[in-house]
């Protein structure tokens, strides 16, 4: 499958090397551009040293992101660890459409703080969500959820890293492979 990364930092290029290992094609990857003097990227660093198109653009509306995307004939739209919004103009452009990662059980916990509520709330099980993003924040339909455990002394670090980000990794691929 032909697709199109947007996404960033150690998540996005866990899923750029993941879509790679198993041949699945990628023809561009969006990442925000780095503030001065910031460390570089994980995931435009690693598609820049495999040779692929990087494009480090202010605004996931600007023209040029279009234009960029549509040039790419992506097949499906993978979005992997995005903080800019990225209008349904952008996301319905591949044949397919696009897909996105967020580390919570959709629709009880969105937006940037979904990890640090379900422990704050005492919750014993939280997950992540793989969903077609729609205009508003953290809505779309879903295509796939994977449900978790939150120890109890467990950190957001902990659960980050040790669960929502690997089994994130394999849901993004799982769920391209259902669309």
């Amino acid at each position: 499958m032909k697709i199109a990364i947007i996404g960033q930092q150690d998540f996005g290029k866990a899923v750029l090397d993941a879509f790679l290992a198993r041949g699945d094609e990628v023809a561009g990857v969006f990442c925000a551009p780095e503030k001065p003097g910031a460390k570089a990227d994980p995931l435009r660093a690693a598609a820049q040293e495999k040779g692929l198109k990087v494009f480090q653009l202010k605004s996931l509306r600007e023209p040029q992101a279009h234009d960029a995307l549509k040039g790419l004939r992506a097949d499906l739209g993978i979005m992997a660890y995005v903080l800019q919004f990225a209008p349904d103009s952008l996301t319905k452009m591949p044949r397919l459409g696009t897909i996105q990662y967020h580390p919570s059980l959709l629709p009880k916990y969105r937006g940037p703080s979904s990890i640090n509520w379900p422990i704050v709330r005492g919750d014993t099980r939280t997950g992540l969500t793989i969903f077609r993003p729609t205009e508003g924040l953290d809505e779309g339909p879903i295509v796939l959820q994977r449900e978790c455990e939150i120890g109890p002394d467990e950190t957001l670090g902990d659960l980050y890293f040790n669960k929502l980000f690997p089994t994130g990794v394999k849901a993004m691929l799982e769920a391209a492979d259902l669309v």
